[in-house]
């Protein structure tokens, strides 16, 4: 049994390794040792998520996919997260969070196969809830920022996502020293549009 931890945060902005230490000592208070760790910035609405994969590539019958919490793993739509729960059933994956106590006996041994069994349809059903449960705090949380924002742009005081000038004015740099867009785009993540436009700016 290999234990492999998943980190994910929404965007660049957030860390997604912060629960890092919090899923080392889970492992290391029940004598474990977490063997590979899979980090990165996306979207949990997003199944198709790199990290994700590849752990999930990486996974055989019996090895254990550890999070903080469900919401880390899914905010995905139903049809996207029984996709996902088939492949992690398939390849025989038990999915334990810090936030699903239910799911903390998967990784004890010695149970035998009835009390196996029992555990993994009682954490499946809770799993399935949880997801549900993110997902609709997703949708909400999108529609409150959408109603902020078009009663902002009723009562004209909308002015959209302020700048990052840090980050435009290292980008700006690049770009007056030559670099090319292609390299630019590649490490920083930016857009072509944001180049474009910080092109404009210099020229202006």
């Amino acid at each position: 049994m290999f234990i492999r931890a998943y980190l994910r945060a929404s965007t660049d902005d957030q860390d997604a390794s912060r629960a890092r230490d919090d899923l080392e000592r889970f492992a290391a208070d029940r004598g474990l040792r977490i063997a590979a760790r899979y980090v990165e910035n996306e979207s949990g609405a997003k199944l198709d998520r790199p990290e994700l994969m590849r752990l999930l590539a990486d996974c055989e019958a019996g090895d254990v996919l550890l999070v903080e919490q469900v919401d880390r793993l899914s905010r995905l739509n139903a049809a996207d997260w029984n996709r996902l729960r088939a492949e992690i059933t398939a390849k025989g994956v038990r999915v334990v969070a810090l936030d699903l106590p239910t799911s903390h006996q998967l990784i004890q041994p010695g149970a035998d196969e009835f009390t196996a069994r029992m555990l993994d349809a009682i954490n499946g059903m809770m799993l399935d809830m949880l997801a549900a449960i993110a997902r609709k705090d997703y949708e909400d949380r999108r529609r409150r920022q959408r109603q902020g924002i078009e009663s902002a742009k009723a009562k004209g005081v909308y002015r959209g996502r302020p700048a990052d000038v840090e980050r435009n004015e290292a980008l700006k740099t690049m770009l007056r020293n030559g670099q090319s867009w292609a390299s630019i785009i590649k490490a920083t993540g930016c857009s072509r549009s944001t180049l474009a436009k910080l092109r404009k700016e210099i020229a202006a």
